[in-house]
């Protein structure tokens, strides 16, 4: 097949797959795709470098969120957390003790991860912040990070393509209704949930798969774990209530706004003036989480150009064109087509918030003519949109596991975030993302 986006985000995968810096796979993907695209080289470049700009926002909103997050760090909560799991594993522990400390540690991953969604509005970066304090003992229980990152993945996918709260509203209501309504379906905010219940049903299928995949110990090397322990801060009560000021005012204004820069800004500052940060050292602080999160901000602006360059050739038009000419007639073959366009799409872009507004406006319609119900075009369009983010190399839902456990380098971004990931989840996605579209 000759369309610029299978193209694209197939050499994009694969030099991924080859350990290629994920800018570089992107960048030069974009340009493949453009030329084959028919676009000049000039065209492909201006596309691409106008492109950039769009991701400018994601990337401060991310650079702002890591220095909210080293602001958290500082207040002494993550080490407090991370201490309490390593105290519970203690010197000579059973293995039904060692089973034990396992799920409280996961479970905690989990919860963080959920509540990063919607309750403290971090979004990925409380990963650098938590999880390295926490490899030494994952080490020393000989836990897979591989099933780490399914739970982290899972907490930060799963949450906001089904309960619409931060950044779950954003997604919801802001994104998938509105485009759907713009399209011509009209949605309810009720029916949103209710029609994604089933996809992300499909994904706890792979959560719980996960357990038994990577349910074998793995060896870590402890000294490279050692290297990169980070310093024990002091926890005080009156940090305790700091942080609760400032994670309460960052969520309500990030609601209030629609603005994580403004939510993060200001919780920071709350740090700030309440003592956590000292004046003097809030410019490190600040640095320190800019610094933590620039390559994800990197790789985020360069899937914006990629995204900007496959809109450019008007491949996903020309694919979606297909699936209504060939399998117009088919309502089953047409939902599994176009979920499987979906995947490729968010595979290359990395952004379930970006796909959606490409392929709403041309899904729509053809799930119109094939007489699916709105509640299955909610589920189909919003499935679509979300498959591949979990699996993506260009996703924050990769790239902030990989953030966390390759703190000390020894957990590879592709084959131990990326395709674990998209094996547990776009595959169960994609089944019952189907089985949404037949049965609503």
């Amino acid at each position: 097949m000759s369309n610029p986006v299978v193209i694209a985000v197939v050499l994009m995968l694969l030099l991924s797959l080859m350990r290629i810096n994920v800018v570089v796979s992107l960048a030069v993907s974009a340009i493949v795709g453009g030329l084959v695209g028919g676009l000049s080289l000039m065209e492909t470049l201006k596309a691409f470098t106008d492109g950039l700009g769009g991701g400018a926002t994601i990337a401060l909103s991310y650079a702002m969120l890591g220095a909210f997050a080293v602001a958290i760090s500082r207040s002494g909560i993550t080490d407090l957390l991370a201490h309490k799991v390593i105290a519970q594993l203690g010197k000579e522990a059973s293995p039904s003790h060692l089973r034990w400390v396992k799920a409280l540690l996961l479970t905690a991953l989990l919860l963080v991860s959920i509540s990063s969604q919607n309750l403290i509005p971090v979004h990925i970066a409380f990963i650098p912040i938590l999880v390295p304090p926490l490899l030494h003992v994952m080490a020393q229980m000989k836990l897979d990070r591989r099933l780490a990152a399914c739970v982290i993945t899972f907490g930060l996918t799963a949450t906001y393509m089904l309960l619409p709260v931060g950044f779950g509203g954003i997604f919801l209501n802001d994104i998938l209704a509105q485009n759907l309504i713009r399209s011509g379906v009209a949605v309810e905010g009720p029916q949103l949930p209710l029609a994604m219940a089933i996809p992300v049903a499909g994904m706890v299928v792979g959560l719980v798969l996960s357990f038994f995949t990577y349910r074998k110990p793995r060896e870590y090397a402890l000294e490279p774990i050692l290297a990169i322990e980070p310093e024990t801060v002091e926890f005080t009560p009156r940090h305790l209530w700091v942080a609760l000021v400032a994670i309460i005012s960052a969520l309500g204004l990030q609601l209030y706004t629609d603005s994580i820069i403004i939510g993060a800004l200001v919780g920071f500052l709350i740090f700030t003036l309440g003592g956590v940060i000292k004046f003097h050292e809030s410019q490190d602080a600040f640095t320190q989480g800019v610094k933590m999160m620039s390559l994800i901000g990197f790789i985020m602006i360069s899937a914006s150009g990629f995204s900007a360059v496959m809109n450019a050739t008007h491949g996903v038009d020309a694919l979606v064109q297909l699936v209504g000419d060939v399998l117009g007639t088919h309502k089953g073959l047409a939902s599994f087509a176009m979920l499987l366009v979906g995947l490729l799409v968010t595979m290359g872009i990395g952004s379930s918030f970006s796909t959606v507004p490409i392929i709403a406006g041309i899904y729509v319609p053809l799930c119109l003519h094939l007489g699916f119900s709105p509640l299955a075009t909610i589920a189909i369009v919003g499935t679509a949109g979300a498959l591949g983010d979990a699996g993506s190399p260009a996703s924050d839902s990769t790239l902030g596991p990989t953030s966390g456990l390759n703190a000390d380098g020894q957990h590879d971004h592709i084959w131990d975030s990326v395709v674990p990931t998209f094996i547990h989840y776009n595959i169960p996605l994609l089944i019952f993302g189907w089985i949404a579209s037949m049965v609503l």
